[in-house]
């Protein structure tokens, strides 16, 4: 089956940058949808960012538009997550999804695979 293993996660100061990486392997990362989800303490776990692996179209939720761009490498079959402008409010285990047709990119529910997570701090 589909592996994510994501990593890059730590503290970092409000202001700050941190990139995440999620590298994929079992299936061919071209033709994989791929999103980008968090879960801060106690909260759901919430839509970040996703791209579509035929257009490569991307969505973002609003609260990170503007700060966060999610890319992808297919020649390494890595999903990436820069975050600048980090907030204490960016806190979370960040999670690496994949599906082979996400039907809802923006649904957690739309994607068959996910990564263990990675930790992301953002103190004042």
């Amino acid at each position: 089956q589909v592996q994510l293993v994501e990593s890059g996660g730590g503290l970092v100061q409000a202001g700050g940058s941190l990139r995440l990486s999620c590298v994929v392997s079992g299936s061919t990362f071209r033709t994989l949808d791929m999103g980008w989800f968090r879960k801060a303490p106690g909260k759901e776990r919430d839509f970040v960012a996703a791209i579509r692996w035929l257009t490569g179209s991307t969505s973002y939720a609003d609260s990170v538009q503007g700060r966060f761009t999610i890319s992808r490498d297919n020649a390494k079959n890595t999903l990436s997550l820069q975050m600048n402008s980090l907030k204490p409010e960016d806190t979370a285990v960040y999670y690496c999804a994949a599906d082979r047709r996400a039907a809802v990119p923006r649904n957690s529910g739309a994607y068959d695979y996910w990564g263990q997570g990675t930790q992301v701090t953002v103190s004042s």
